[in-house]
């Protein structure tokens, strides 16, 4: 297994207030670990604390029995997507972990009963993960509201520009938003630099976080009927699980558009294939599906008011390294002492996608 030469065994940062004797190590596949992280949080590690050599580029092979004795050392862990799910057997050789950040989103895959049983702190950055979402979400809906897919299809077919098309635009038109969790928040400020509605449906939110955030609280039916553009931003559980039907799109105004940048499971696709494929008016933008990718054989690929795209709402490339240096940062904080700004709790994990 290659290793991170970036301090040698026993060496202790000296700048540190409290928790000295700290030791990290990543624990994930060594292309995730160059997604997220790269040699340069690895250095930034070394400078705050000591990184154990033994968990460095890529540590996949100590996902599974047997387990490096090195691991009895380590009490700080960074790990990331396809990283280990931390079980009794695994925390038995990991007597001394305290800590926990995972530079993605959603913690779900990673813990266990042993994991909370042991009061181990973890930290994630789906805070992080949700900007090039919100991103996403704003480009689709301005281009929605613009009425973009259709006009451009309808220009390649027709050879000529149509004289003042009817769009809905985004003077005083209505955006409702399914959930308000970090991406729902996000996009809803991104929306405060236009002359548009925002109306959100999310049973979880008190109402005075509703008011605090602009947005006025309907029931999913309402959403459905009085939006312009329906965006969705739930997470997939047991409640979410086939939330939007046949039924609740058919409520969909004319020209409007639907977002999924959640989860497909979310949507149930089948209905979702019937509506679109009798309501050409209404476009769909899909960044999720299920299952992911579509089978071969899906319309989704050939629905023509179907925009399909596959998964880069989320982020990709240079953008996930934005996960990576929020967890070296929080990090920072464990070492000196400080609350924690990216805790999750077992309530929030079980509530995660």
């Amino acid at each position: 297994m290659p290793t991170l030469d970036i301090n040698p065994p026993g060496r202790v940062a000296n700048n540190l207030n409290t928790r000295n004797q700290s030791t990290a190590a990543f624990l994930l596949p060594e292309d995730t670990f160059e997604l997220l992280y790269g040699r340069e949080c690895a250095e930034e590690i070394g400078r705050m604390a000591r990184l154990h050599p033994g968990g460095g580029v890529g540590a996949a092979e100590t996902m599974k029995p047997p387990y490096p004795a090195w691991l009895e050392e380590v009490d700080a862990l960074f790990i990331g997507w396809h990283g280990p799910r931390l079980d009794a057997e695994l925390l038995r050789h990991l007597p001394r972990l305290r800590a926990v950040f995972h530079g993605g989103g959603s913690v779900r895959p990673h813990v266990s009963e042993a994991f909370w049983a042991r009061g181990v702190t973890i930290s994630a950055a789906p805070h992080v993960n949700a900007q090039p979402v919100a991103e996403f979400t704003l480009a689709a809906i301005i281009l929605g509201l613009k009425r973009a897919w259709h006009l451009s299809a309808q220009v390649r077919r027709d050879r000529s520009f149509p004289t003042h098309p009817p769009v809905p635009g985004l003077h005083r038109t209505v955006v409702g938003l399914v959930s308000l969790g970090y991406i729902g928040r996000l996009v809803r400020e991104r929306l405060r630099a236009f002359d548009v509605k925002v109306i959100a449906y999310d049973p979880y939110l008190p109402p005075a976080r509703f008011r605090e955030l602009g947005v006025e609280s309907v029931s999913l039916r309402d959403l459905m009927l009085h939006s312009d553009v329906v965006s969705l931003h739930a997470p997939l559980n047991r409640e979410t699980t086939g939330l939007i039907g046949g039924e609740l799109l058919g409520l969909l105004k004319r020209d409007a558009t639907f977002i999924n940048t959640s989860r497909g499971g979310v949507v149930r696709e089948p209905e979702l294939v019937n509506f679109l494929a009798g309501r050409p008016d209404v476009q769909a933008v899909i960044d999720v599906t299920d299952p992911m990718p579509p089978a071969a054989d899906s319309p989704l690929y050939t629905l023509p008011n179907v925009f399909l795209t596959p998964h880069i709402a989320g982020s990709l490339g240079p953008e996930c390294r934005r996960m990576g240096w929020a967890m070296v940062e929080e990090y920072g904080r464990y070492l000196r002492g400080e609350a924690l700004l990216h805790t999750v709790t077992r309530e929030q994990a079980e509530a995660q996608t």
